[in-house]
C-alpha cells in the first residue's frame, strides 16, 4: 500500500512539472567487455528554459548549483571525478569517446563571464570554493599554482551569443591526489529529480561503484540553443563503470575471495587432456554469466515518473542470438543493428536482467570439441593510443617521455596535446624533441610539430603550461620527449607523505576532428595516467636536532649571564650561615641522639640475660 501511494504522489508531481517547459531522461547502457569486465554507463539529462533559469525557477535544474553559478557568473561548467586507468588495448575506445572522461583526481574547467582576468580570478575562487562544499572534495585547494588557461585544448560545447563570448574566461584546474569516494556520490545523487529513490540510480552503492576497476563521474552545465526552439540550460550528469564480474558477483557478507570448489571451476574441455582432476581455465570473454540483483546487490525499483517515457531506461549491447532474461512485463525492444536491444518498464515493475553464459555446441567434424559462441560485441578501436612515462635517474633532473600510437593503416591523425605541470618541475623547452618510428620511416620534431604554447611557470605562483599541435601519421608511432629540473622546496611545503613523491596531472590529448564541415571541435579526447614525481627529500630530523642544540646553548648562556647580573659573591666566612648547614646540624644532633638511645637500650638487654652471682 505505500508503495502504491508513493507512486501515485511521483505521478502527480510528474503531471506538476510537465505542464513547465523541463525535459528530463535517464538512461543506463551495458556493454559486456573481454576479461571478464563490464561497462556500466549511467546518463541522467535534465533541462530547463534558460528565462526560467534567471528568474530563479528551477524545476528540474539543481538550485543548490544553479545558484552557485549564477552568483560566480559561470556560464559553462565541467567537472570529474576518476579513479582507476581506462585499458584502451583489452577495452577498445572510450566511452562517449572521451568526453565524459577525467583524468585520475578531479579536474574543473568552466567559462566566466568577466571584464578582466582579475575579476574572471576572483570569480573562480568563489567557485572552487562553493563546489568544494557542496561535492564534499578538496577543490578548494585548486588555487593559482594548479590553474591554467588553455588556448587550443578546450572549446565550448554549449550555444553562446556573441554578446557573452567576447568577456568569457576559460579557467582550468586540476587535483590529481584528490581520493575519489562515497562522501563525493551522495552529493551526485542528490542533484538528480528522483535522488537515488527510483529509476536507474538505485543500482548506484558507493561499494559496487568504487570497487570497479575503473570509475568516472561527469557533471557537464551547458546552454544549448535548438533551431526554432527557445534557449535552455543543459545539465548532464554521468557514471561510466568497469566493472570485474567475478569480484562484484561476490556476496557482501562474505567478500573475502576464496578458491572455487572443483565442481565450480571453468574449465575449458576441449583440450584432450581434460579430465576430473586436469582443468585448464575457460576464457572468461566468452563464459559472462551475470545479472543486475548479483553485480549490484539490488534491482531497479520502479522507473523514475518524471523521466520521459520515450527514451528506454535500459539498453544492453549483446548479439540478437543471445538469449536474456528479465522481468515479467518489461517490453524488450531489439534495434535493426541486431547488436543491441532496450527495454520498457512499467511503472509497476521492479526490473532485473539476467545474461546466462554462452551456448555451447559440438565441432562440425564430430570430433567432441566444444566451440563457444561470442557474446561480445566488439568494440571501436580508439583512434590514437598514448602512454606517459619519467625518464632519467637521480634527484637533479629529469625527462618526460609520451608514447603516441596511430593504429590506422589510411588516416592521420591531427591532435593537441596539453599539459598542466606544477611550478617544481621546471622543464626545458629546448630539449622537447617529437621522433617518429614506423612504416614512413624517421622524421624530424619539425613535420610533426605544427604548433606550440608555452607558459613558463612562476616559483609558488603558477604552473607550467604546455600545448602542442601535432600530425601523426597512419600506422606510425611517435614519442615526445622533453627535459626538466627538480626544484627543492621548503620544509614546510612537503606534504605528510613526502616520500612518497608528489602528482603529475594527468595529460589530455583532443582530437581534432577532420571533417571540417562537422561542428564539433574535438572527435576524441583521452587522458593520459597521472605521474608520481620524486623530489629532493630533506631529512627532517634535523631542523629538530637545531631546535635542541640551539635551546641547551641559550639556556647554558642565559642561565651562567643571569647568575653574573643578580647575585652578589662574598667570601664564605662572611656570609650568613646558611639554611641548609643549619639544617644538617640539626639532622646530625638528631641522629645522635637516636644513636646514643639505641646503645643504652642494647646495654640493659644484656645485663639482664647475665645470671646472678650465687649467694656465700
Amino acid at each position: 500500500m505505500h508503495r502504491i501511494f508513493s507512486f501515485f504522489l511521483f505521478a502527480l508531481l510528474s503531471l506538476n512539472f510537465a505542464s513547465a517547459s523541463s525535459v528530463y531522461h535517464e538512461q543506463l547502457v551495458l556493454q559486456p567487455l573481454p576479461l571478464s569486465a563490464l561497462l556500466a554507463s549511467f546518463n541522467f539529462r535534465s533541462s530547463t528554459a534558460l528565462s526560467a533559469f534567471e528568474a530563479h525557477n528551477f524545476r528540474f535544474f539543481p538550485r543548490s548549483l544553479g545558484q552557485i553559478l549564477q552568483h560566480a557568473d559561470t556560464r559553462e561548467l565541467h567537472l570529474r571525478f576518476t579513479l582507476g586507468r581506462w585499458d584502451a588495448e583489452s577495452w577498445g575506445a572510450r566511452p562517449w569517446d572521451g568526453a565524459r572522461e577525467g583524468g585520475t583526481g578531479v579536474e574543473l574547467w568552466a567559462w566566466l563571464e568577466a571584464e578582466t582576468d582579475e575579476e574572471a580570478d576572483q570569480k573562480w575562487l568563489t567557485l572552487t570554493n562553493a563546489l568544494s562544499g557542496l561535492f564534499c572534495a578538496s577543490l578548494n585547494f585548486i588555487d593559482g599554482t594548479r590553474t591554467t588557461r588553455p588556448v587550443m585544448s578546450f572549446q565550448p560545447e554549449g550555444d553562446h551569443p556573441n554578446s557573452t563570448v567576447n568577456n568569457m574566461h576559460l579557467l582550468y584546474g586540476v587535483l590529481p591526489h584528490e581520493v575519489v569516494c562515497t562522501e563525493n556520490l551522495t552529493p551526485f545523487l542528490k542533484l538528480l529529480p528522483c535522488k537515488s529513490k527510483a529509476g536507474i540510480a538505485t543500482l548506484l552503492d558507493g561499494h559496487k561503484l568504487f570497487d570497479a576497476s575503473w570509475q568516472s563521474m561527469a557533471i557537464d552545465v551547458r546552454p544549448v540553443c535548438p533551431d526554432g526552439q527557445g534557449c535552455r540550460l543543459e545539465i548532464e550528469q554521468t557514471i561510466d563503470m568497469v566493472l570485474d564480474i567475478e569480484r562484484s558477483k561476490r556476496p557482501r557478507d562474505n567478500p573475502i575471495p576464496r578458491p572455487a570448489p572443483g565442481h565450480e571451476l571453468k574449465c575449458d574441455t576441449s583440450k584432450p587432456y581434460h579430465a576430473d582432476d586436469t582443468c585448464f581455465p575457460a576464457d572468461y570473454s566468452t563464459s559472462q554469466d551475470w545479472s543486475l540483483s548479483q553485480l549490484f546487490g539490488k534491482t531497479i525499483e520502479r522507473p523514475c515518473p518524471l523521466t520521459d517515457p520515450g527514451v528506454p531506461p535500459v539498453c544492453l549491447n549483446v548479439p540478437d542470438s543471445r538469449t536474456v532474461f528479465v522481468s515479467h512485463g518489461v517490453v524488450e525492444k531489439k534495434n535493426p543493428d541486431g547488436m543491441s536491444r532496450c527495454f520498457d518498464i512499467p511503472p509497476e515493475v521492479d526490473f532485473n536482467l539476467s545474461l546466462p553464459g554462452p551456448e555451447q555446441k559440438e565441432g562440425e567434424e564430430g570430433n567432441g570439441q566444444i566451440e563457444v559462441t561470442s557474446d561480445l560485441v566488439k568494440s571501436k578501436t580508439p583512434l590514437l593510443y598514448a602512454e606517459r612515462s619519467f625518464t632519467g635517474h637521480g634527484q637533479e633532473r629529469g625527462g618526460v617521455q609520451t608514447m603516441l600510437r596511430n593504429p590506422s593503416p589510411d588516416n592521420e591523425v591531427e591532435f593537441i596535446y596539453m599539459e598542466s605541470l606544477p611550478w617544481f618541475m621546471r622543464i626545458y623547452l629546448h630539449t622537447m624533441d617529437a621522433r617518429i618510428e614506423g612504416s614512413y620511416g624517421h622524421n624530424s620534431s619539425n613535420s610533426l610539430i605544427e604548433e606550440v604554447y608555452y607558459r613558463p611557470a612562476l616559483d609558488r605562483a603558477r604552473g607550467t603550461q604546455l600545448e602542442v599541435r601535432m600530425r601523426i601519421p597512419p600506422a606510425s608511432t611517435v614519442f615526445l620527449t622533453y627535459d626538466f629540473e627538480k626544484s627543492i622546496l621548503r620544509y614546510t611545503e612537503y606534504p605528510p607523505d613526502a616520500n612518497r613523491g608528489f602528482d603529475v596531472a594527468a595529460a589530455v590529448i583532443t582530437i581534432l576532428n577532420s571533417d571540417k564541415s562537422s561542428p564539433r571541435f574535438a572527435a576524441y579526447n583521452l587522458r593520459t595516467t597521472s605521474l608520481l614525481c620524486s623530489l629532493p627529500t630533506p631529512d627532517f630530523s634535523m631542523p629538530y636536532n637545531v631546535i635542541i642544540f640551539t635551546s641547551t646553548a641559550i639556556a647554558l648562556a642565559f642561565g651562567g649571564m643571569f647568575n653574573i647580573l643578580v647575585r652578589r659573591f662574598v667570601a664564605a666566612d662572611e656570609g650568613p650561615e646558611s639554611n641548609l648547614k643549619a639544617a644538617g646540624q640539626r639532622l646530625k644532633g638528631r641522629l645522635a641522639t637516636l644513636f646514643e638511645r639505641l646503645r643504652n637500650k642494647r646495654a640493659g638487654v644484656v645485663a639482664e640475660k647475665q645470671p646472678a652471682p650465687a649467694p656465700q
